[in-house]
C-alpha cells in the first residue's frame, strides 16, 4: 500500500505544482517519475534508464506524427481552411440550422487543431451568423465549444488521445474509428444544453472583436477538407485490414494499405495536401512549417515525459498492488475517466490530464482484464471522457470561450462548463455500452 498512497500524494503534488505554482507539466512529470522509482525501491541507475526508456519508446511510435498533425493545424488556420470548412458545412445545413452548423465544424477542425485555437478561428463567423440570422451568440459559441472539444479528446492525430494510444498501446486506427462513434453523440449533447442554456441565459456581454464576413480569400472548399479527411480515411483502412478475419485478403492491395495507412505516412500525405491548400511563397510556406514544429515541440516533450512516468510505474510492484485492491471491486473502465476527471478538474488541462491518466494507468490494464485491443481503445476514451470533465476557471479553454464570445463568467459556467459535464457523463456511458456489447 506504500506505493499506492505514494501515487496518490505525488499525483496531488502534480496537480498543485501545474496548477497552482504553473510549473511546468513536462518538468512535474520528469521529477514525479523519479520520486516514484526511489518509493519502488528502483536503484538510481534503474530510474534514469527506465526514465529515458519510457521517453524513448513513446517517441518513437508517436514524436513525428504528433509534428505532422500539428503542421496541418497551422495550415488549415493560416490560409483560411477551417473558416472555409466552417462556410461550407453553414451552407449545406442552412442558416436557420446554424447551431448544428457550428457543432459539426467543430466537430471537423478540432481533429488537427487544438480546440482553443478552432475557437478563435471560428469566432468571428459565429457572431456574424447570429447577426444575421437572429439566434443567440450564447448557443452558437456553446455548440461550436462543445463539438470542438469531442474531438480534441476522442479522435486522434490530436496529441492528447495519439499519446493516450501510445502509451496504452492501443491501435491508433481503432481508437479513430470508436472516437469518432462516440463522439458524433457527446458532440450532440453539447448542442442539446446549448440550445437549452441560450434560452435561459439572455446575458451574452459584449462583443469584443469586429465581424469579419469576407470570404473571398479563402481557399477551395474541397481542398480544404482533404488534409484532415485523407489520413484518417487511410489510417481506419489499415486497422480494418489488419482485422483477424482479413477483409481485403493477404494480396498486394492489402500491404499498400498497410503502408500508407501507416499514421506516420498518412500524416505526411495530409501535410502535403496542406502545403497546396493556398499558394504562398517559399518564405511563408518556412515560416508556417517551423511554427508547427515549434508548437507540436511542447507537446512532444510533455508527451515523452507521460512515457517516462509510464515506465517507472511499470518498473515498480504497482501492477500487483493494484489487483489485489481492485480485482474484487470490478471497477474497470471507469478508473481511468475518474482519475482523467480528477485530474483534468484540478489542473485544467486535458491534454496533461489525457498523458498523466494513461501513464498510471498503463501498467494496470492486465490486472484489470483491460488488455484485449477493444479494450485498450476504450480504455483511451475513457481517458478522453475524463479529460472533458469539467472545464472551468483553470481551463484557458474556458476562457477562450468567454473572451471571444462576450459571455460573463457565470453564464458560461452555467452554459459551456455544464455542457462539459453532461458531454463527459454521456461519452463514458457510452463507452460502457460499447464495452458491454462487444467486450
Amino acid at each position: 500500500m506504500i506505493i499506492i498512497g505514494a501515487l496518490i500524494i505525488v499525483i496531488i503534488i502534480l496537480i498543485i505544482a501545474t496548477a497552482k505554482f504553473k510549473v511546468h507539466p513536462f518538468l512535474s512529470l520528469i521529477v514525479s517519475s523519479i520520486i516514484m522509482g526511489f518509493v519502488g525501491q528502483l536503484e538510481g541507475s534503474i530510474i534514469i534508464e527506465k526514465i529515458s526508456e519510457g521517453f524513448g519508446n513513446t517517441l518513437k511510435s508517436i514524436g513525428i506524427i504528433i509534428a505532422f498533425g500539428t503542421i496541418i493545424g497551422v495550415y488549415l488556420e493560416k490560409t483560411g481552411g477551417a473558416q472555409q470548412m466552417a462556410n461550407s458545412i453553414i451552407k449545406m445545413i442552412g442558416e436557420k440550422r446554424s447551431a448544428l452548423a457550428m457543432n459539426i465544424t467543430g466537430y471537423i477542425v478540432s481533429i488537427p487543431v487544438f480546440c482553443d485555437s478552432g475557437f478563435i478561428i471560428l469566432s468571428s463567423l459565429n457572431k456574424a451568423l447570429s447577426k444575421k440570422t437572429g439566434i443567440p451568440i450564447l448557443a452558437l459559441a456553446i455548440a461550436l465549444s462543445t463539438g470542438l472539444y469531442v474531438t480534441h479528446v476522442f479522435v486522434p492525430p490530436t496529441p492528447g488521445p495519439l499519446a493516450a494510444a501510445a502509451t496504452i498501446g492501443a491501435d491508433i486506427g481503432l481508437v479513430i474509428l470508436l472516437g469518432i462513434v462516440v463522439a458524433i453523440p457527446t458532440s450532440l449533447v453539447g448542442l442539446g444544453w446549448a440550445i437549452y442554456s441560450s434560452k435561459k441565459n439572455t446575458t451574452i456581454g459584449q462583443v469584443i472583436s469586429e465581424i469579419k464576413e469576407d470570404t473571398e480569400d479563402l481557399p477551395n472548399a474541397r481542398i480544404s477538407f482533404t488534409p484532415i479527411v485523407v489520413p484518417i480515411i487511410l489510417i481506419a483502412l489499415k486497422s480494418i485490414a489488419e482485422y483477424p478475419t482479413e477483409p481485403f485478403g493477404q494480396g498486394i492491395f492489402t500491404e499498400f494499405l498497410k503502408i500508407m495507412g501507416n499514421p506516420i505516412i498518412a500524416l505526411l500525405i495530409g501535410v502535403f495536401i496542406s502545403l497546396k491548400i493556398k499558394k504562398q511563397n517559399k518564405e511563408t510556406h518556412f515560416d508556417w512549417f517551423a511554427e508547427g514544429l515549434k508548437n507540436a515541440g511542447v507537446i512532444i516533450l510533455i508527451t515523452g515525459a507521460g512515457g517516462a512516468f509510464g515506465n517507472i510505474l511499470r518498473a515498480t510492484d504497482i501492477s500487483n498492488t493494484i489487483q489485489n485492491i481492485f480485482g474484487e471491486m470490478q471497477v474497470g473502465i471507469v478508473l481511468p475517466f475518474i482519475l482523467a476527471a480528477i485530474l483534468k478538474s484540478a489542473q485544467g488541462s486535458s491534454t496533461v490530464s489525457i498523458i498523466t491518466t494513461a501513464a498510471i494507468i498503463s501498467p494496470m490494464l492486465v490486472p484489470m482484464g483491460l488488455e484485449a485491443p477493444l479494450s485498450r481503445a476504450l480504455v483511451v476514451l475513457a481517458i478522453g471522457a475524463g479529460a472533458m470533465t469539467v472545464s472551468h476557471i483553470n481551463d484557458s479553454y474556458f476562457w477562450v470561450v468567454t473572451q471571444f464570445t462576450g459571455i460573463e463568467t457565470s453564464t458560461a459556467l452555467k452554459s459551456h462548463t455544464i455542457a462539459t459535464l453532461l458531454q463527459g457523463l454521456s461519452a463514458i456511458l457510452i463507452i460502457l455500452i460499447i464495452k458491454v456489447a462487444f467486450v
